[in-house]
């Protein structure tokens, strides 16, 4: 049954209203926008539905009372409460829980809670203030409230942030003033003990004795001003009443003793050399073994790491592990500065190579095989050979390369290959390539000589004490060897011959590289017209094809800097003068050519130097089919500077063998 839309039947409320806006939250104070106040009502003045007003005041409207505001009335006025809480303890099994005491204080002028535990000397715990001063919220479902001083009162449960609070007793003044405010304040109860202090206390000595206490006679009756001026008294000559406390002496201390000190139990280790002569002397004590107190070291776990997934650099992945903030992998930036190419210093290993192939077609094909001693990378660079029907060039782009047989996913890191295992003779795998090193350049003979701590092939002196230890016992044989293949007595023998005689008396147990490093140690090296000629050749050849003939300016520029008019000039000085002038010549050709215009002072007459590479006066008849490229990567390989044609092999048996009796 519907009622009839007539005045008086209508369940509508807005019929009959006139104000339907939204109240304003927002206003103003001091020209600053602001939310003035949240509990203004909702749509036309009235509460939204469900909605509860909050009470703006503790106790009494505003209006009712004195006119004094609050924060003056009730300033230093604070409400004090004693309480504790249990605390759990669920890592021990002895103890379940612990009883803590505290301090509540209710500040009357802006009704803030404060919550302060006292300190207690070795208790272990951070104790002070345990609630800062503020104003607390009811627990669920009132969370919207605070408390005030009606949820207050003695022998109750109170709630601060999901931790319960027993109030067990106040101060006076709070039990006063809660009367005041006519409510009934609970009789106080009593805190339980803390059942760990209580435990303490069993073991634990007793405690200090007052002054007076501790006496040998006790004093039963004084009789003073009685008679005359003096005063006796009348003692207990039975010392019923004396009390004896005992104390540790030097004789109840030794070592393996325990002793309790405040209720703690003491084992005692060890002792100096002024204690132990101490109780030999008064007590004649003469074992004094340490007792061993330190605990021993742990043991070191090694950390493990994830295997390599295959994203980036082993480092780099590495670094992640490492801490929670990734960091790039740290260079070797001092080895950087050190080993990078400056000046006339390259600090680039060059080794000539072929295929360890039976191949028809590739047993002929030739690299150049280049380690940087900066970042110990490598490239590959395939020579050109015409007719081959091979390309050449690039070959293996530069990078670290690890050696074969190692797994691409393990935690632990890969190994690369580095400088020592490049020698000639040496048989390496880049990526799955098999390559054999035929030889190398001068530059990387002399590094390798010159650091021969890191080059054990270069090594000279390991090299003569292994050719020792392997021919010592037959060393008269090994001298009629070399003195059957040098039938005239020479005392020399050519280099082919030298290394066909070093191969048979070792059985092939020195490597190409440790023959090549003995042979140039004591080698004869002779300048020769044809090796000249030669080199001024391959010089004429290059500067004529990047047209290169400003060979005036260049002597103008030595005549300038040769103050003395000697016309001559240190080697290293031509060297950078033509660097300077950026005259087209490889390093290797250029320091080769260099060598035969020097003196036995290392000094170079600039204006024969310079005249005999001219190839616009001066040139020379060319020779066929001789490529040379200027390309770092590619190498064509050229006598060293200083060729090892002869060895001088008396000196050789001299400083493995020793001298032999002219008998």
């Amino acid at each position: 049954m519907s009622f009839p839309q007539l005045p008086g039947y209508s369940l509508n409320k807005n019929l009959g209203k006139e104000k339907f806006h939204k109240s304003q939250h927002w206003g103003f104070c001091n020209s600053i926008s602001m939310l003035t106040n949240e509990d203004k009502p909702g749509i036309g003045g009235e509460p939204l539905l469900g909605r509860c007003q909050k009470s703006k005041f503790s106790i009494f409207p505003r209006g009712m009372g004195g006119e004094v505001p609050s924060w003056v009335a009730f300033d230093k006025q604070v409400l004090c409460f004693d309480a504790y809480f249990e605390d759990e303890v669920p890592d021990k099994d002895k103890e379940l829980y612990r009883i803590r005491h505290c301090k509540i204080y209710f500040y009357l002028e802006d009704d803030t809670i404060q919550v302060l535990e006292p300190q207690l000397k070795n208790s272990g715990m951070p104790q002070g203030t345990f609630l800062r001063r503020h104003r607390i919220p009811l627990p669920p479902p009132n969370e919207d409230n605070f408390y005030t001083i009606q949820d207050f009162n003695v022998n109750i449960d109170i709630v601060f942030y999901s931790r319960v609070f027993k109030i067990y007793d106040c101060d006076p003044f709070t039990r006063n003033f809660l009367r005041k405010m006519g409510i009934t304040v609970n009789p106080s109860g009593t805190c339980p003990d803390d059942p760990y202090m209580k435990e303490r206390k069993k073991f634990a000595p007793t405690g200090v004795y007052n002054p007076g206490q501790i006496t040998d006679r006790t004093i039963l009756n004084v009789f003073g001003g009685l008679v005359g001026n003096r005063a006796r008294y009348l003692l207990d000559n039975c010392k019923t009443g004396a009390l004896d406390q005992e104390f540790y002496k030097d004789k109840d201390l030794k070592i393996g003793a325990i002793i309790n000190i405040w209720g703690r139990k003491v084992l005692l280790c060890d002792c100096d050399e002024f204690t132990k002569q101490y109780y030999k002397t008064k007590y004649g004590i003469m074992d004094f073994t340490p007792i061993p107190y330190k605990n021993p070291p742990l043991p070191k776990v090694e950390r493990i790491f994830p295997p390599y997934h295959g994203y980036g650099s082993e480092e780099d992945s590495l670094c992640s592990c490492l801490g929670l903030m990734p960091k790039p992998p740290q260079k070797d930036f001092k080895k950087f500065m050190e080993k990078d190419s400056f000046g006339l210093e390259s600090h680039v290993l060059r080794f000539l190579a072929k295929l360890d192939t039976e191949d028809c077609i590739d047993k002929d094909r030739r690299f150049i095989i280049s380690y940087y001693l900066s970042d110990d990378t490598l490239s590959v660079y395939e020579l050109r050979m015409r007719n081959s029907g091979i390309l050449g060039g690039k070959f293996l782009e530069r990078d670290r390369v690890k050696k074969p047989g190692q797994l691409l996913f393990k935690s632990e890191p890969s190994e690369f290959f580095k400088a020592w295992d490049l020698f000639v003779g040496a048989h390496v795998c880049f990526n799955g390539h098999n390559f054999i090193l035929l030889n190398c350049d001068e530059y990387a003979f002399s590094y390798m000589e010159q650091h021969a701590n890191e080059f054990p092939m270069s090594n000279i002196e390991l090299i003569l004490k292994k050719l020792k230890a392997i021919g010592s016992p037959s060393a008269r044989d090994i001298k009629l060897v070399f003195a059957a293949t040098d039938p005239k007595h020479t005392k020399v023998l050519d280099y082919e011959t030298f290394r066909e005689v070093m191969l048979n008396i070792t059985n092939d147990r020195l490597t190409e590289h440790e023959i090549m490093t003995v042979a140039r140690y004591y080698s004869v090296r002779e300048d020769s017209d044809s090796d000249m000629t030669f080199l001024i050749t391959l010089a004429q050849e290059q500067l004529k094809k990047y047209t290169f003939e400003i060979f005036d300016k260049m002597i103008d520029m030595c005549t300038y800097k040769d103050q003395a008019k000697t016309g001559l000039l240190p080697s290293p000085a031509i060297r950078i003068l033509c660097k300077s002038f950026r005259m087209p010549l490889p390093d290797d050709l250029l320091r080769a050519l260099l060598s035969k215009f020097e003196d036995s002072q290392e000094q170079i007459n600039y204006q024969q130097f310079f005249s005999s590479i001219n190839w616009r006066i001066n040139m020379v008849p060319p020779l066929q089919d001789i490529p040379y490229s200027n390309n770092e990567d590619s190498w064509n390989y050229v006598a060293p500077p200083l060729p090892v044609k002869s060895v001088r092999y008396l000196p050789l048996l001299e400083d493995v063998f020793g001298l032999e009796d002219e008998s």
